[in-house]
């Protein structure tokens, strides 16, 4: 072998043959089953007290879910209990207006009773006494009277029923046929008039 032949071998990588079955054989060889020190059984103490635990850990959850349990119980009365409370608020709110109005429909019964008098100017204050207080008892629960004659025509608070003149000018409210109201500042009824532009 020349010199130059023994460079080229040396400048080849080596390659190192290994038979499989060789080495997985021997691997299988080698091999141990697992045994019992690679997991040792707990001790007895640390057993006892995992298990104690674990049984402590059991009984908080029990007591955890019975509280639950009581809280939506309760919570489910609570919610009945207000729905009724606001239910008999809702059906009682008229109450107030009510009894303001019977005191009226005892005075109208006193006038009628009084019709047959030959007083006529007696039974009209009467009737004008009633009246004031029914408007009186009204006016407590924010009902007010649209003010609308002579007023400019305004949609939001006058119908019009009616309309006269031919001029171009802005329309008025020249006439009421029914007067209109608001409730707490909200017109529950439009005014009902003739509306006439000059």
């Amino acid at each position: 072998m020349s010199g130059h032949e023994e460079r080229r071998d040396e400048e080849r990588p080596k390659v190192r043959v290994v038979d499989r079955r060789r080495v997985k054989d021997v691997s299988s060889e080698g091999a141990q089953a697992p045994s019992e020190e690679a997991h040792p059984e707990l001790p007895p103490e640390t057993r006892a007290d995992l298990e104690e635990e674990l049984a402590q850990a059991r009984k908080q959850v029990d007591e955890y879910r019975d509280h639950l349990q009581r809280l939506q119980a309760e919570f489910a009365n609570y919610r009945k209990r207000v729905l009724k409370e606001q239910t008999r608020a809702v059906e009682m709110a008229a109450q107030p207006l009510v009894l303001r109005l019977l005191e009226v429909l005892d005075d109208f019964e006193l006038a009628l009773a009084a019709e047959d008098s030959p007083d006529p100017e007696r039974f009209r204050k009467g009737v004008e006494m009633v009246y004031a207080k029914l408007v009186d008892a009204l006016r407590a629960e924010g009902l007010e009277r649209i003010e609308a004659l002579g007023q400019p025509f305004d949609p939001t608070e006058h119908e019009a029923l009616m309309q006269t003149g031919e001029g171009e000018g802005e329309p008025r409210v020249v006439e009421v046929f029914r007067p209109g109201y608001r409730l707490k500042g909200t017109v529950i009824r439009p005014a009902g008039v003739r509306v006439e532009r000059s």
